[in-house]
Order: C-alpha cells, then structure tokens, then sequence
C-alpha cells in the first residue's frame, strides 16, 4: 500500500500548501482521501486526475472537501477534450444530507458508505469510527490484506481510537494543538494525545497531519516522541510512506 500526502493543513491553506487530500493507491487502484481547499491544484502534480479510481470523505468541513466542486467541474472539461465520460464515485456518509447530494454531478456520482460495516474499494478493505468531532466525521482504517493504516480525520481524544489503531502500520494523525493546549472544544487532537494512543495502540509509526498555522511545527514531534517511541514523521507535500518505508514523491 502507498500513501502520498497532498494536502496537510487544518483549517485552510497556507499560501503554498493544501488543506486535508491523500492518495491510497496499491495495483494501480487510487483513492482520494479527502479534497479539502487547494487540494486539486496539488493533486496535479503527482497523478491525473481521471486516473481516480474512487475518492472517500470523511466529513463535509470545507477543509475536508472545499474542492470537490472544482474536480467536479473539471472532470467536465476533460469529457470535452478527451472523451473519457467515467463517473468518478465520491464515498461519503449521508448525516448531512444537502452535502451529500452535491456529490452528484455530471461525472461524478454520491455513493453512501455505512459506518458499521466494511467497505471493498479496489484491493482495499475500509473501517469506519465516528470521531468527536463538531460535526458528524468517520475516521478509517484502511488495509490491503498486508498493511493498514488508520486516518482519523478530524477528532478530538477518545479513548476508542486505541483499539481501532491496535497494530496499524501506520497513523496518520490529526495533530492539530500542542501538547499544553486543549483541543476538546475545537474537536482536534494534541501532539501528546497522539502520541498515548500511538503508545497503547503500539502502532509501528506516526505521521502528524492536520497541522496548525502557528508555532514550530518539529515540536509536536518532539512532544509526541516524548510518549511514543516509535518513528514520528512530519506530513508535507509529496511525502510517501509504502509499506514502512518513507520516500518523496518525483512530480509528474
């Protein structure tokens, strides 16, 4: 399984760098996770985008899929220029029920998922948690029979997240306050809270994502490191983990 990091940044994006969107791909099979604000501009860069297979949502922040619109629109274009009318299916849950309808568009198709049962993508196999989140929000777990990797999407700590982790290759973490800070109200995670369910979870390694527009970023490694002792990696563009190992993605 590999995953490349797109877009990292809570809340909205920096003025080079996307919000909230990965790629899962493995056999040639690509999953979206995520589309959130410049996302489809970095996207570009590291596969076509009539090459998705599926994309998955984990919640309707915009910061999550503020560019779904745009990938709607231009996958149009590109029935006009290539001829390829695919319909790109967009797995989302149905809580919001406007949101989800605006998934239907000319080449792109709303597909519901149910959070209590297991969903087959390609060579993938999806479980889904409900986060504590401020709005209704499904972390995952995601595994090719070989690997897993859980995303939590946007939550606050829960004391679920230890046994959903429990072994994952890796976790792919919202890390979006620092150790001394409470991230309960805001519905987001610290760099300490990560690192106690990493620890518990016994989890082989971390990347932090979702992460804040202040501070010194390294320290929410340090502070994670300083409960788990595993491998912590900060996510930035480009970034790819494939089967426990750490590379940078070439531009296509």
């Amino acid at each position: 399984m590999k995953v490349t990091v797109v877009g990292y940044y809570g809340g909205y994006p920096t003025a080079d760098k996307a919000s909230s969107a990965y790629v899962i791909e493995k056999d040639n099979y690509k999953i979206v996770l995520d589309m959130g604000s410049g996302a489809l501009l970095k996207l570009q860069k590291y596969i076509n985008i009539m090459d998705i297979d599926a994309m998955i949502l984990s919640h309707f922040h915009a910061d999550h899929v503020a560019d779904v619109g745009v990938l709607q629109h231009a996958r149009l274009v590109q029935s006009y220029i290539t001829g390829d009318e695919s319909i790109l299916p967009i797995y989302a849950h149905q809580e919001d029920v406007e949101q989800f309808a605006a998934l239907n568009h000319d080449y792109t198709e709303a597909k519901s998922y149910n959070p209590e049962e297991t969903l087959k993508l390609g060579p993938f196999y999806i479980r889904f948690l409900k986060t504590k989140h401020s709005v209704p929000c499904y972390g995952m777990r995601i595994t090719d029979g070989d690997s897993s990797i859980v995303y939590t999407a946007d939550s606050a700590f829960q004391k679920e997240w230890i046994p959903f982790c429990q072994h994952a290759d890796l976790l792919l973490a919202d890390t979006n306050f620092y150790a001394d800070m409470d991230g309960e109200d805001a519905g987001h995670m610290t760099s300490k809270e990560v690192g106690i369910i990493a620890k518990e979870a016994e989890v082989k390694e971390v990347i932090l994502t979702h992460l804040p527009h202040f501070g010194q970023h390294q320290q929410l490694v340090e502070e994670t490191k300083e409960v788990y002792d595993g491998k912590v990696t900060l996510a930035h563009e480009g970034l790819i983990w494939e089967d426990g190992k750490m590379s940078q993605s070439k531009v296509i």
